[in-house]
C-alpha cells in the first residue's frame, strides 16, 4: 500500500480522462467489487445522495470496479462521479486491495447483503453477471489522496460492506485540511438501518 501515489491518467466508462491525484482537490479513491454488485450499489446510493456535501468538502469521487467497461457501463449509468474499469486489477494490486472468502462469510456482511439484494430487486436494478469478471470475493478499500499525491488515510475492508460511510469520509477530509489526517486504518462505524 503506497504512502504516495504517482500521477496518472485514468479512463472512465464514459470516455473521460481524469487525473489522480487531482491537482485541484482531494480524491476519494474507492475500490469496489464487480459490476452490478448489490452491496456496492447500496453503498454508492449513499454516496450519490450526499454527493453535493462531498463536493462542497473539496473531494472528488473516483470509483473503480474490476469489470470491463462494456459490462460496467449499464450498471453505473447516471452516477454523478467518475467510474473507472480496472478489469486486470492493476490498481487493485498496486494499492493492496485483496479478494477473500471472508468478504461474504463474515457475519457482519450478512445483513447488508440481504438488504442490498432486497433493494436491488425492488428497484429492478440490472443483475450482475452469474460469473462476474474478477470473481465475487473482492474486498472494498478506500483511499483519501491529497492533491500532491500523499495518501492521507486508507482503509482495507474486512468484509463486503466494510467501507467508509460518507460521515467518516467527510471527517477524514476535515482532518486532512488541518494537517492532522494520518495514514491509518479508519475505525469502522456501525450504522443503523
Amino acid at each position: 500500500m503506497p504512502n504516495r501515489t504517482t500521477d496518472r491518467e485514468l479512463q472512465t466508462v464514459t470516455g473521460e480522462t481524469i487525473r489522480v491525484p487531482d491537482p485541484e482537490r482531494t480524491v476519494h479513491l474507492q475500490f469496489r467489487r464487480f459490476a452490478g454488485c448489490p452491496v456496492c450499489n447500496l453503498h454508492l446510493r449513499e454516496v450519490v445522495n450526499r454527493h453535493d456535501e462531498i463536493l462542497a468538502a473539496g473531494i472528488r469521487e473516483v470509483v473503480l470496479f474490476h469489470t470491463p467497461a462494456d459490462e460496467l457501463r449499464v450498471h453505473v449509468e447516471g452516477l454523478p462521479f467518475a467510474v473507472v474499469p480496472d478489469p486486470d486489477k492493476v490498481l487493485y494490486r498496486e494499492f493492496g486491495v485483496a479478494s477473500s472468502p471472508r468478504s461474504l462469510l463474515n457475519p457482519r456482511a450478512w445483513g447488508p447483503i440481504l438488504r442490498a439484494v432486497f433493494v436491488g430487486l425492488v428497484r429492478r436494478q440490472p443483475l450482475a453477471s452469474r460469473k462476474p469478471h474478477g470473481g465475487r470475493l473482492g474486498l472494498p478499500a478506500d483511499f483519501l489522496i491529497a492533491s500532491d499525491g500523499r495518501v492521507l488515510a486508507s482503509k482495507h475492508g474486512e468484509h463486503v460492506y466494510d467501507q467508509w460511510p460518507v460521515d467518516e469520509l467527510l471527517a477524514l477530509a476535515r482532518e486532512g485540511e488541518g494537517g492532522h489526517c494520518r495514514r491509518r486504518r479508519a475505525k469502522r462505524l456501525r450504522r443503523k438501518w
